[in-house]
């Protein structure tokens, strides 16, 4: 019997459980127009596996990838889960110097990346110690293929156990050094099980996946979302609006972050025939503005399902699917998944009543295991009693939907009074012609720190910034009005559409110096 626990813990064995019966059938249709079928994933992935066997590596051996996305990356990573190895994604627009800070921290036995990096990539391997560095491109070429194509299309997954490491993510670093969050077979497999049920995933379902592959949302949220339902995937490269508009009558789920959806309302044929066969939009990893939600709502005639997840948790909540479970509510993330719990708690680490602001910790079987040789941070991340601090700020509802308010770290304290920069934006966003803004606090000589707007004017609209901060003051309590607002073309954002406050705060740090 424990031999069996063993086997099934491994995330793959579970993901290929789930294969169709008809391995024929095709698994994933790509932007250009390639097609392969689940005996090709079967196959694919079984060489890969045995070619990482044959390097003889030592257990729990780091299996670090830097390429451009596609199938044959999907393929690896497979791989790494079936031959028993951790898998380290790695952001493809990261540069030498954060590459050497990954490669000499999580000491990978084998690196993969793109052929045009080759030179400076495997410079930084070899001297940290890595006696692999293979090469992939998105083409269907590279060493890593090359020499898997001489290996076995046979292959038993190794057995693992739900502790054991499956992939370790580096956060990305806005408040220092980035963190390795060490996530499980069994923290992966937990959250895909229950993100089946949740979101009620079926026979027939069809997921367009427009989203990167080094990243929680659509390596795990997505990829495992389709490969645990037998889901065929249509497969884009980078995310077109046009493309997925065309793609839409084929298929019934979509997942982006919310800058997808807002380049979608720019296209004029989203309307409610392209989405007549579409079951499910999810929206996550930034926050989704009003007004793109109830914008979406009017022109497709569906609402977006909003969920909240990290690095470090996975999915942790989500607006309900099923009706009779609630409303999807914009603006919130909804309720707990099954088996996750959350709280919001005061300074004093005691649970806050209801509809007070305070931080967010939450447990379940889906948070991760610690930060990579880190044991200092890790302990200083979780309660005494084993709840993990995930560095955001929220509220819960009377009805129990929760209201992501903003990071702890973008908390500003003006005078001694706490200003949610959420709250600010939410306000501002509202304002006639501004498309975006964002808040961060700077410092200040009489007041310690202070907020400054930073806004975005609507295509074609006029916006003044001292007209928002007059605006402001005829709403909100004096302590809360920013000292200025700026309005710029456009805001600093990472790859998945965050808004990076780090660079506005750097930016504008000595204004009132």
């Amino acid at each position: 019997m424990k031999n069996k626990n063993l086997i099934n813990s491994n995330l793959f064995s579970a993901l290929r459980a789930n294969f169709p019966k008809d391995l024929n059938a095709v698994a994933v249709e790509t932007d250009q127009g390639l097609l392969y079928s689940w005996h090709d994933l079967e196959r694919s992935t079984a060489m890969l596996a045995n070619l990482l066997k044959s390097l003889d590596l030592p257990v729990g051996a780091r299996i670090a990838m830097q390429v451009e996305k596609s199938v044959e990356a999907m393929m690896l990573y497979l791989a790494t889960l079936r031959a028993g190895y951790v898998f380290l994604p790695l952001n493809t627009a990261y540069q030498s110097a954060e590459i050497e800070y990954f490669i000499e921290n999580a000491e990978p036995a084998v690196v993969v990346c793109s052929a045009k990096n080759f030179g400076w990539v495997s410079k930084i391997a070899f001297k940290a110690g890595t006696q692999n560095v293979f090469t992939l491109d998105d083409d269907r070429t590279g060493t890593l293929l090359d020499r898997a194509a001489h290996c076995s299309d046979q292959h038993d997954a190794v057995p693992r156990q739900a502790d054991d490491l499956a992939a370790i993510l580096y956060t990305s670093g806005t408040t220092g050094r980035s963190k390795g969050a060490m996530l499980t077979h069994g923290n992966l497999l937990s959250n895909a099980l229950t993100l089946k049920d949740y979101w009620g995933w079926k026979n027939g379902d069809v997921l367009i996946h427009a989203l990167p592959i080094f990243h929680v949302h659509g390596l795990f949220v997505a990829l495992h979302g389709a490969l645990i339902n037998g889901s065929k995937m249509i497969w884009m490269a980078k995310f077109d609006p046009k493309l997925v508009l065309k793609k839409l009558p084929e298929a019934t789920v979509f997942m982006g972050v919310p800058t997808l959806y807002v380049r979608l309302l720019a296209e004029p044929g989203l309307n409610q025939e392209a989405c007549r066969h579409m079951r499910l939009f999810i929206a996550g990893s930034a926050p989704l503005l009003i007004e793109t939600f109830t914008d979406w709502q009017q022109r497709t005639g569906q609402t977006i399902l909003e969920r909240y997840g990290m690095s470090e948790t996975i999915m942790l909540t989500s607006n309900p699917y099923r009706g009779e479970q609630g409303e999807r509510r914009g603006g919130t993330v909804g309720f707990p998944l099954p088996d996750v719990s959350v709280r919001v708690c005061g300074d004093d680490g005691k649970n806050l009543p209801t509809g007070e602001i305070g931080a967010i910790q939450v447990k379940g079987p889906n948070v991760f295991k610690g930060y990579w040789r880190m044991p200092d941070k890790t302990k200083e991340e979780f309660t005494p009693d084993g709840w993990f601090k995930t560095g955001d700020v929220g509220k819960i509802d009377t009805l129990g939907y929760i209201t992501i308010v903003g990071r702890s770290k973008d908390l500003i304290i003006s005078g001694g009074y706490n200003v949610y920069p959420a709250e600010i934006e939410a306000y501002i966003n509202d304002m006639k012609g501004v498309a975006e803004s964002a808040l961060v606090g700077v410092p200040h000589p009489d007041f310690g720190e202070v907020g400054v707007a930073v806004v975005i004017a609507k295509s074609g609209a006029q916006v003044n910034g001292d007209d928002v901060v007059a605006s402001l003051k005829a709403q909100l309590a004096n302590f809360k009005i920013p000292k200025k607002c700026f309005v710029v073309p456009e805001l600093p954002r990472n790859t998945m559409g965050k808004v990076q406050k780090n660079v506005l705060r750097e930016q504008y740090k000595a204004l009132f110096a």
